[in-house]
């Protein structure tokens, strides 16, 4: 009886500690999931900061400096400077709205994930194919973590792989959303935490497949509820 009695304090005392366990699971998930939605805020934030000051201010004096082009005298030095001037503000213009899309992509949060795939497909240096197969918006949380893994992907293939074509899939298969990034490159690599870590923060998880000589395919699901639609095409030319 007593070793009976034993039993059954043990089994309990391992329920009740797998009930704990359970529950701290849960809240580090919660805990994670609340950090990367701050994190998102704030993103966006700065994004809407920097396009509604700083971008809106520069854009402004480049106006005042074609007025004041206009008025000086043609092949002179003062004109000549003002050009000089034009060009200068108008690659910072371009740097900081690169820097703004890297912070938070504007049309990422005006159109969705499709259009935001879309637009980073269009500035890639190698052809890359994007199929997108979703019927609506996709919670804010799920479109920035598919948005910035398929980017640090493609800046993956782009630095490391050799590729000539990467093949970029999107779509919603038994609640989730699931990623594909695959590339004809020189596979062989590892790593890409930024995107483990992100995704993981949803509940989601990564896989890399990458054999030397072979390219590299990047796997991404997120946990998601949404029904899907005929499947869209955008193909970006090299």
């Amino acid at each position: 009886m007593l070793i009976d009695g034993a039993m059954v304090d043990l089994e309990q005392e391992n329920r009740r500690l797998q009930a704990e366990l359970q529950a701290q699971t849960h809240e580090l998930r919660g805990s994670r999931a609340r950090l990367v939605a701050v994190g998102d805020e704030e993103r966006r934030r700065l994004e809407r900061d920097l396009h509604d000051g700083a971008q809106s201010r520069f854009a402004g004096v480049a106006l005042h400096l074609r007025l004041a082009q206009r008025k000086a005298p043609p092949d002179s030095e003062l004109a000549e400077l003002l050009d000089e001037a034009i060009g200068e503000l108008s690659s910072g213009i371009e740097e900081l709205r690169e820097l703004a899309r890297g912070i938070h992509p504007a049309v990422l949060t005006q159109r969705g994930l499709e259009a935001a795939l879309q637009s980073l497909a269009s500035r890639a240096p190698l052809p890359v194919d994007v199929r997108v197969t979703l019927d609506d918006r996709l919670p804010a949380a799920v479109e920035t973590a598919a948005y910035f893994a398929v980017s640090e992907a493609l800046a993956n293939v782009v630095k490391h792989a050799r590729a000539g074509l990467v093949a970029v899939d999107v779509r919603v298969a038994r609640g989730r959303l699931v990623i594909d990034v695959s590339d004809d490159g020189c596979g062989g690599a590892n790593g890409l935490r930024g995107i483990t870590d992100r995704v993981g923060a949803l509940d989601g998880r990564v896989e890399i497949d990458s054999p030397p000589g072979a390219g590299t395919r990047v796997h991404v699901e997120i946990p998601v509820s949404r029904p899907v639609a005929p499947s869209r095409r955008f193909v970006r030319g090299g």
